[in-house]
């Protein structure tokens, strides 16, 4: 049995009618991702922007299918109504990028009369591109279906050849002034980096529409040349719209979606910080943390710091001021920077103070101590926790004799 290899062009007229399932399958995910934060925060007007351009993005690529093309042309009972229906979400898909962009760059606050002109002049042309389209295919004769090279058959049609122009045109100067204020905003200071490559991913994809928009134009050009090239409308320009959806998902969810995840590791990365100080806190206090199976980990953080704080709070009174200055001492005496030999020095005498609690009556230690700062440096004494050699080293280092050598000399 042979196998015959498939050109890429010979692939992507295989799978067409399928093809345009991928990119609306992308774009549902990502969707699905950014909802949670959409319905929370739902008085956010720029959470729902974004919702909706990924909803409309979407929609673009449902009904541009050939199987939802022939079934919208059954349903509505004209032959191509799909076409403007399509070319209309796309150009509205090209507003809502434009206005997007230029509310996300200037932030909601900003109600000066250029962004509120920009907006309007957004709105009122693209509006009227949509209007145009409609007009031109009502007076347009386009009585063949056709489910996937509707640009290009009919790009000698009266009418109809004006509504493809018009809406290539529109598509492809949305690109550019979109692709145009991302890379601009792209090269400004102080961008945060999830932010700044969110927005890289957005203009690669902006570009990629610009490679779609060219391919359509050169085919349907070539047609009113008399030339055949409609296999960069049908084989070249579905990829590159894909591509394009996939990178703009990403672009638009990565800011958003990295902050949220860098929150969560930060909050995990903390929680395991803290576990050596407190597993010792456990054999200090006899007990622990219930574990709650639906506890959220931020919540799982606060209740291990607040069991550290309880347990350290009635330690306090068996530390030994005395010592813990030796100890610190000791570490600067081992070459250690001031702020790890302050750590270092505390947690030494979190240790002595667990040795003399067990030698000594509860009610017999030291007096109420001032234990803010102790308290919140937590994360610091369970980091140094996890050196023992160290503090095993300040904890037996020689104590300095008043007359400068060590006692032990």
């Amino acid at each position: 049995m042979t196998t015959v290899a498939l050109t890429p062009v010979e692939f992507v007229n295989q799978f067409y009618p399928n093809f345009w399932w991928i990119p609306a399958g992308i774009l549902a995910a990502a969707l699905a991702i950014k909802l949670p934060s959409i319905i929370r925060l739902w008085k956010d007007p720029l959470l729902r922007a974004v919702g909706g351009l990924l909803l409309l993005a979407c929609a673009v690529f449902v009904f541009v299918a050939p199987s939802t093309i022939a079934r919208v042309n059954r349903l509505t009972g004209v032959a191509n109504f799909s076409g403007p229906w399509v070319y209309s979400l796309l150009t509205a898909f090209c507003a809502s990028c434009l206005l997007l962009i230029i509310t996300w760059r200037n932030g909601l606050s900003d109600r000066s009369d250029r962004t509120r002109r920009a907006m309007l002049g957004v709105v009122a042309v693209y509006s009227c591109v949509i209007v145009a389209m409609w007009v031109l295919f009502a007076l347009a004769d386009v009585p063949v279906e056709r489910l996937r090279d509707l640009d290009t058959y009919y790009a000698n049609t009266p009418y109809m050849r004006e509504m493809i122009v018009l809406y290539l045109l529109a598509h492809t100067v949305a690109a550019l002034v979109t692709n145009g204020l991302i890379w601009n905003w792209i090269r400004t200071d102080g961008l945060d980096s999830l932010l700044r490559w969110g927005l890289k991913f957005l203009g690669a994809g902006y570009a990629s529409q610009l490679f779609f928009d060219a391919a359509k134009l050169t085919a349907v050009a070539a047609r009113w040349s008399g030339r055949d090239l409609d296999w960069l409308s049908t084989a070249v320009a579905p990829p590159l719209a894909c591509l394009s959806a996939v990178l703009i998902a990403v672009g638009f969810i990565l800011p958003h979606a990295g902050q949220y995840l860098h929150g969560r590791l930060h909050v995990r990365l903390a929680h395991h910080e803290l576990r050596p100080l407190y597993l010792l806190m456990r054999t200090v206090n006899g007990g622990g943390v219930p574990f709650l199976l639906r506890a959220s980990p931020e919540l799982r953080l606060v209740r291990r710091e607040t069991f550290i704080r309880d347990v350290l709070l009635p330690l306090a009174r068996f530390v030994d001021e005395d010592r813990r200055a030796r100890f610190h001492d000791a570490a600067v005496a081992l070459g250690h920077p001031p702020d790890r030999a302050k750590t270092l020095a505390a947690t030494a005498a979190i240790l002595d103070a667990i040795d003399t609690r067990t030698r000594t009556p509860e009610d017999e230690g030291a007096g109420a101590r001032d234990t803010t700062e102790l308290l919140r440096e937590i994360g610091a004494v369970s980091r140094a926790l996890r050196h023992p050699e160290d503090l095993r080293a300040i904890r037996t280092h020689p104590e300095p004799h008043p007359d400068g050598h060590s006692l032990t000399s």
